[in-house]
């Protein structure tokens, strides 16, 4: 059976930043006859549950990885050592379940995949992965948004 990744809280893991889950039945239906790997690289790499909302500020994901970007909550405290563990810990998950596709929640600054939030903390979209979304492309893991949320 081929396996799959995917954001726990999709998978109805309370472990959003606000202690919530993201079930939703069209990604019930995404993942259908699939081996499910459920994995919160926010949880993995520290992080509370529930705790503050984070952002990506100063580029993406792949900024990140490289050092020129940050992950920082709201309240200014940086988290970026916690979301590249997270990531790191969530690609030796995936690699560990021979997972060659993720299926992600989308605008998280792990697991968004194509729009992030912008830094703000006003809502408002940009262009950009997650840093577990960059980490698993750069490592030939195909990264989908999940249906329904």
């Amino acid at each position: 059976m081929e396996a799959i990744l995917v954001s726990a809280c999709l998978r109805g893991v309370p472990c959003r930043y606000d202690g919530r889950h993201k079930v939703s039945s069209e990604f019930e239906e995404a993942v259908a006859g699939r081996e499910v790997i459920a994995f919160c690289p926010e949880v993995a790499g520290g992080l509370a549950t529930p705790r503050r909302p984070a952002e990506l500020v100063g580029g993406d994901g792949h900024d990140v990885l490289d050092g020129t970007a940050r992950v920082v909550e709201d309240t200014g405290r940086d988290v970026t050592a916690e979301f590249v563990d997270g990531a790191q810990r969530a690609l030796a998950a995936a690699r560990h379940g021979g997972c060659t596709e993720a299926l992600l929640m989308p605008r998280s600054p792990s697991c968004g995949r194509g729009v992030v939030y912008d830094g703000s903390f006003a809502g408002e979209l940009v262009p950009g992965d997650g840093v577990t979304a960059a980490l698993f492309e750069r490592n030939g893991i195909a990264v989908r948004p999940a249906p329904g949320v």
